[in-house]
């Protein structure tokens, strides 16, 4: 299983879904807005998306953070 959470800096979200997937002991990458991606390529990534994080689960979007937390709470 592949985890992917791409955020922001200074996004409460994004820190819960980090402390989220080590709390459950799930193994996934982070990527910054800026440093990993730009604005363009989570679009493409993720169409109609308008909030971080973003998280990818498997290379399927499956939403944000209270998704995530769905998937796996």
């Amino acid at each position: 299983m592949t985890i992917e959470i791409w955020g922001k800096e200074n996004c409460p979200h994004c820190t819960q879904a980090k402390a989220f997937a080590e709390a459950k002991q799930l193994d996934y990458t982070y990527k910054q807005l800026g440093v990993d991606f730009t604005r363009e390529e989570v679009l493409e990534a993720f169409p109609g998306a308008r909030t971080f994080p973003q998280i990818k689960v498997n290379d399927e979007p499956i939403g944000g953070y209270v998704e995530f937390q769905k998937l796996y709470g």
